[in-house]
Protein backbone atom coordinates (compact mmCIF):
# COMPACT_ATOMS: atom_id res chain seq x y z
CA UNK A 1 0.00 0.00 0.00
CA UNK A 2 1.58 3.30 -0.93
CA UNK A 3 1.27 6.14 1.82
CA UNK A 4 1.09 9.60 0.39
CA UNK A 5 4.48 11.53 1.18
CA UNK A 6 4.27 14.50 3.75
CA UNK A 7 6.65 16.59 6.27
CA UNK A 8 5.46 16.48 9.53
CA UNK A 9 6.83 19.37 12.03
CA UNK A 10 5.16 20.46 15.13
CA UNK A 11 3.28 18.74 18.00
CA UNK A 12 -0.45 19.23 19.00
CA UNK A 13 -3.46 18.66 17.34
CA UNK A 14 -2.87 17.75 14.10
CA UNK A 15 -3.28 19.87 11.15
CA UNK A 16 -3.12 18.32 7.52
CA UNK A 17 -2.88 20.34 4.60
CA UNK A 18 -3.41 20.19 0.91
CA UNK A 19 -2.17 22.30 -2.16
CA UNK A 20 -3.72 22.96 -5.23
CA UNK A 21 -3.02 21.96 -8.79
CA UNK A 22 0.83 21.59 -9.80
CA UNK A 23 1.87 22.42 -6.05
CA UNK A 24 3.31 20.35 -3.33
CA UNK A 25 3.15 20.45 0.44
CA UNK A 26 6.56 22.73 0.42
CA UNK A 27 4.66 25.33 -0.59
CA UNK A 28 3.56 25.71 2.43
CA UNK A 29 6.58 25.43 3.92
CA UNK A 30 6.97 28.90 5.91
CA UNK A 31 3.39 28.92 6.88
CA UNK A 32 3.54 25.49 8.02
CA UNK A 33 6.54 26.50 10.38
CA UNK A 34 3.91 28.65 12.19
CA UNK A 35 1.34 26.62 12.53
CA UNK A 36 3.46 24.48 14.16
CA UNK A 37 4.47 26.20 17.07
CA UNK A 38 0.36 25.54 17.99
CA UNK A 39 -0.10 22.08 15.80
CA UNK A 40 1.66 19.14 14.44
CA UNK A 41 1.13 20.23 10.58
CA UNK A 42 1.23 17.84 8.24
CA UNK A 43 2.31 18.95 4.91
CA UNK A 44 0.89 16.49 2.08
CA UNK A 45 1.85 15.62 -1.54
CA UNK A 46 -1.19 14.45 -3.05
CA UNK A 47 -0.81 11.71 -6.04
CA UNK A 48 1.18 12.88 -8.83
CA UNK A 49 2.50 15.48 -7.22
CA UNK A 50 5.42 16.37 -5.35
CA UNK A 51 7.40 13.60 -4.31
CA UNK A 52 4.53 11.00 -3.61
CA UNK A 53 3.38 8.07 -6.21
CA UNK A 54 2.50 8.42 -9.64
CA UNK A 55 -0.68 6.78 -11.19
CA UNK A 56 -2.26 6.64 -14.34
CA UNK A 57 -5.59 6.77 -12.28
CA UNK A 58 -6.42 10.44 -11.13
CA UNK A 59 -9.81 11.77 -9.54
CA UNK A 60 -11.14 13.08 -5.90
CA UNK A 61 -12.67 9.70 -4.92
CA UNK A 62 -9.06 8.33 -5.39
CA UNK A 63 -7.09 11.37 -3.59
CA UNK A 64 -9.53 11.21 -0.60
CA UNK A 65 -9.10 7.35 -0.64
CA UNK A 66 -5.10 7.91 -0.09
CA UNK A 67 -6.04 10.44 2.59
CA UNK A 68 -7.76 8.19 4.10
CA UNK A 69 -4.83 5.33 3.96
CA UNK A 70 -2.71 8.45 5.12
CA UNK A 71 -5.08 8.77 8.15
CA UNK A 72 -5.10 5.40 9.06
CA UNK A 73 -1.34 4.48 8.83
CA UNK A 74 -0.50 7.70 11.19
CA UNK A 75 -3.31 6.78 13.53
CA UNK A 76 -5.11 10.18 12.71
CA UNK A 77 -8.41 11.22 14.17
CA UNK A 78 -10.28 14.55 14.53
CA UNK A 79 -7.74 16.18 12.59
CA UNK A 80 -8.36 20.08 11.50
CA UNK A 81 -8.11 19.64 7.54
CA UNK A 82 -7.04 23.05 4.86
CA UNK A 83 -7.02 22.77 0.92
CA UNK A 84 -6.42 24.99 -1.24
CA UNK A 85 -7.84 24.85 -4.81
CA UNK A 86 -7.83 21.23 -6.35
CA UNK A 87 -6.54 20.23 -2.53
CA UNK A 88 -9.80 22.24 -1.37
CA UNK A 89 -11.63 19.75 -3.43
CA UNK A 90 -10.13 16.99 -1.85
CA UNK A 91 -10.47 18.14 1.57
CA UNK A 92 -13.95 19.48 0.92
CA UNK A 93 -14.77 15.42 -0.35
CA UNK A 94 -12.89 14.07 2.46
CA UNK A 95 -15.10 15.45 5.22
CA UNK A 96 -18.30 14.64 3.57
CA UNK A 97 -17.12 11.04 3.42
CA UNK A 98 -15.65 10.58 6.72
CA UNK A 99 -16.91 13.30 9.11
CA UNK A 100 -16.41 11.48 11.92
CA UNK A 101 -12.41 11.98 11.06
CA UNK A 102 -12.41 16.41 10.74
CA UNK A 103 -12.98 18.41 13.24
CA UNK A 104 -12.86 22.09 11.53
CA UNK A 105 -12.43 22.24 8.11
CA UNK A 106 -10.53 25.16 5.44
CA UNK A 107 -11.20 25.59 2.35
CA UNK A 108 -8.90 28.22 0.37
CA UNK A 109 -10.03 29.99 -2.87
CA UNK A 110 -12.62 27.00 -4.40
CA UNK A 111 -16.01 26.58 -4.06
CA UNK A 112 -17.89 23.32 -4.19
CA UNK A 113 -19.64 24.26 -7.80
CA UNK A 114 -18.24 22.79 -11.39
CA UNK A 115 -14.74 24.27 -13.08
CA UNK A 116 -14.84 24.29 -16.61
CA UNK A 117 -11.35 23.17 -17.65
CA UNK A 118 -9.06 25.95 -17.86
CA UNK A 119 -5.54 24.84 -17.39
CA UNK A 120 -4.76 24.67 -21.01
CA UNK A 121 -2.17 27.12 -21.72
CA UNK A 122 -0.04 25.91 -18.54
CA UNK A 123 -0.30 22.00 -19.91
CA UNK A 124 0.61 22.98 -23.53
CA UNK A 125 3.50 24.76 -22.08
CA UNK A 126 5.02 21.88 -19.54
CA UNK A 127 4.11 19.39 -22.70
CA UNK A 128 5.98 21.82 -24.89
CA UNK A 129 9.70 20.76 -22.99
CA UNK A 130 11.96 18.95 -24.04
CA UNK A 131 14.73 18.00 -21.10
CA UNK A 132 16.88 16.63 -23.68
CA UNK A 133 17.27 20.08 -25.28
CA UNK A 134 15.89 22.45 -22.08
CA UNK A 135 18.44 21.14 -19.92
CA UNK A 136 18.80 24.41 -17.94
CA UNK A 137 16.66 26.08 -15.57
CA UNK A 138 16.68 29.29 -17.51
CA UNK A 139 16.05 27.02 -20.89
CA UNK A 140 12.74 25.82 -19.30
CA UNK A 141 11.82 29.38 -18.47
CA UNK A 142 12.50 30.94 -21.95
CA UNK A 143 10.29 27.45 -23.43
CA UNK A 144 7.50 28.22 -20.79
CA UNK A 145 7.60 32.32 -20.97
CA UNK A 146 5.97 31.57 -24.85
CA UNK A 147 2.92 30.18 -23.33
CA UNK A 148 2.95 31.51 -19.87
CA UNK A 149 3.77 35.22 -20.16
CA UNK A 150 2.94 35.73 -16.16
CA UNK A 151 6.82 35.50 -13.72
CA UNK A 152 4.76 34.14 -10.94
CA UNK A 153 3.09 31.65 -12.34
CA UNK A 154 6.15 30.05 -14.12
CA UNK A 155 8.10 30.57 -10.85
CA UNK A 156 5.71 28.22 -8.99
CA UNK A 157 5.61 25.59 -11.83
CA UNK A 158 9.78 25.76 -12.49
CA UNK A 159 9.45 24.84 -8.16
CA UNK A 160 8.33 21.38 -9.72
CA UNK A 161 11.82 21.12 -11.76
CA UNK A 162 14.55 18.34 -9.58
CA UNK A 163 17.69 16.93 -11.11
CA UNK A 164 16.02 13.08 -12.26
CA UNK A 165 19.64 12.13 -13.19
CA UNK A 166 23.00 13.78 -13.99
CA UNK A 167 22.70 16.31 -16.01
CA UNK A 168 19.28 15.67 -16.90
CA UNK A 169 16.23 17.59 -15.39
CA UNK A 170 12.56 16.22 -15.11
CA UNK A 171 8.86 17.45 -13.27
CA UNK A 172 8.08 16.10 -9.84
CA UNK A 173 4.43 15.97 -11.28
CA UNK A 174 3.51 12.99 -13.26
CA UNK A 175 2.53 15.59 -16.35
CA UNK A 176 0.94 13.00 -18.47
CA UNK A 177 -1.21 11.78 -15.81
CA UNK A 178 -2.19 15.25 -14.99
CA UNK A 179 -2.88 16.03 -19.02
CA UNK A 180 -5.16 13.13 -19.33
CA UNK A 181 -7.25 13.94 -16.48
CA UNK A 182 -7.31 17.47 -16.20
CA UNK A 183 -11.05 17.19 -16.57
CA UNK A 184 -11.36 15.75 -13.52
CA UNK A 185 -10.04 18.68 -11.63
CA UNK A 186 -13.15 21.08 -11.53
CA UNK A 187 -15.75 18.55 -10.79
CA UNK A 188 -18.31 19.95 -8.50
CA UNK A 189 -18.79 17.87 -4.83
CA UNK A 190 -22.06 15.55 -5.26
CA UNK A 191 -25.69 17.29 -5.16
CA UNK A 192 -26.28 16.13 -1.65
CA UNK A 193 -22.82 16.35 -0.38
CA UNK A 194 -23.45 17.68 3.46
CA UNK A 195 -20.40 18.37 5.97
CA UNK A 196 -22.54 19.75 9.12
CA UNK A 197 -19.54 21.10 11.63
CA UNK A 198 -17.52 24.45 11.31
CA UNK A 199 -16.15 25.19 8.23
CA UNK A 200 -14.05 28.42 6.71
CA UNK A 201 -13.81 29.61 3.54
CA UNK A 202 -11.16 32.05 2.60
CA UNK A 203 -11.22 33.62 -1.21
CA UNK A 204 -8.77 36.31 -2.49
CA UNK A 205 -9.80 40.26 -3.12
CA UNK A 206 -8.47 39.68 -6.78
CA UNK A 207 -9.43 35.96 -7.31
CA UNK A 208 -12.95 34.93 -9.17
CA UNK A 209 -13.01 31.53 -7.71
CA UNK A 210 -15.78 31.95 -5.54
CA UNK A 211 -17.98 34.88 -6.42
CA UNK A 212 -20.41 36.59 -4.13
CA UNK A 213 -23.10 33.90 -6.05
CA UNK A 214 -21.92 31.25 -4.06
CA UNK A 215 -23.05 31.67 -0.88
CA UNK A 216 -25.96 29.56 -1.44
CA UNK A 217 -24.27 27.13 -2.76
CA UNK A 218 -21.63 26.91 0.08
CA UNK A 219 -24.56 26.95 2.34
CA UNK A 220 -26.63 23.91 0.85
CA UNK A 221 -23.26 22.39 1.21
CA UNK A 222 -21.89 23.75 4.70
CA UNK A 223 -24.61 25.00 6.63
CA UNK A 224 -21.90 25.84 9.50
CA UNK A 225 -19.84 27.98 7.21
CA UNK A 226 -17.95 31.55 7.30
CA UNK A 227 -16.43 33.22 4.27
CA UNK A 228 -13.60 35.68 4.85
CA UNK A 229 -11.98 37.59 2.41
CA UNK A 230 -8.29 38.06 2.21
CA UNK A 231 -7.42 41.12 0.65
CA UNK A 232 -4.61 42.59 -2.12
CA UNK A 233 -4.55 38.68 -2.68
CA UNK A 234 -5.65 36.69 -6.09
CA UNK A 235 -6.04 32.72 -6.36
CA UNK A 236 -2.70 31.79 -4.19
CA UNK A 237 -3.69 34.33 -0.76
CA UNK A 238 -1.73 32.12 1.26
CA UNK A 239 1.49 33.55 -0.61
CA UNK A 240 0.35 36.80 -1.80
CA UNK A 241 -1.30 38.24 2.18
CA UNK A 242 0.66 35.14 4.47
CA UNK A 243 -0.02 37.94 7.58
CA UNK A 244 -4.16 37.98 6.98
CA UNK A 245 -4.24 34.79 6.22
CA UNK A 246 -2.34 33.03 9.03
CA UNK A 247 -4.11 34.93 11.53
CA UNK A 248 -7.96 34.32 10.33
CA UNK A 249 -6.77 30.96 9.61
CA UNK A 250 -5.30 30.39 13.64
CA UNK A 251 -8.04 32.39 14.87
CA UNK A 252 -10.66 29.94 13.32
CA UNK A 253 -9.06 26.70 14.59
CA UNK A 254 -8.08 27.88 18.32
CA UNK A 255 -11.20 27.72 20.22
Amino acid sequence: MEILHSKIVGKGKPLLILHGYFGSGDNWKTLGSQFSEHFEVHLIDQRNHGRSFHSDEFSYDLMVEDLHKYLEHYQLEKVHLLGHSMGGKTAMLFAVLYPELVDKLVIVDISPREYKPHHHAILAALNSIDFSIHNSRELVDEQLSTLIPEFGVRQFLMKNIFWKDKGVLGFRFHLDSLTKNNPAIGEALPMNARFEKQTLFLKGENSDYITQNEALIIDAHFPENKIVTIKNAGHWLHAENPEQFYTVVFDFLKN
